[in-house]
């Protein structure tokens, strides 16, 4: 695929439609993680322009920061600490329309105010990673997001050995 991302959709629908064939197209051209991640977040960034996407890995029983476009972030996050945490323990997406009301959210961004996690999930249904966007809007993300992101985050998962 080039390095050109053709996005001309107006609504949030058309935009995800226009990027998830893209999307998929540069994680299946790739057999490096690290590299299909980190045209991932730069994909959806690209898109959608939020405060910050990215992706934590799990490693040695803490999520650790990966590839990302936005701010300086968390580094370490504990398994049921905050949103990205708690994803991971729970392995399922969240959606949180509003950051101050989740309880121990943590905040590495003051600017967040909304914010999605999806895991990352190998072959064996083990979270082995959980893409983390965050926006400055209340009630940025909804089922549109869920539905694509956890699309993309699946075609990331079968990269994990």
């Amino acid at each position: 695929m080039a390095e050109n991302l053709i996005i001309a959709g107006e609504s949030k629908e058309e935009r995800y439609q226009q990027l998830l064939p893209q999307a998929l197209a540069l994680i299946d051209s790739e057999s490096d993680l690290i590299a299909a991640m980190a045209n991932s977040c730069a994909a959806i960034q690209q898109t959608f322009n939020w405060l910050w996407t990215g992706f934590y890995l799990v490693k040695n029983e803490e999520l650790v920061l990966g590839p990302f476009q936005g701010p300086i972030a968390c580094t370490r996050i504990r398994k049921g600490k905050g949103v990205c945490g708690s994803a991971w323990a729970q392995a399922q997406t969240l959606v949180v329309p509003d950051v101050d009301a989740f309880p121990g959210h943590i905040a590495c961004s003051s600017l967040s105010r909304s914010e999605i996690v999806v895991p990352v999930c190998d072959q064996h249904g083990s979270v082995c990673a959980v893409l983390d966007v965050d926006s400055i809007e209340l009630g940025s993300f909804d089922d549109t997001d869920r539905r694509y992101l956890e699309q993309i985050c699946a075609a990331l998962g079968r990269l994990f050995q």
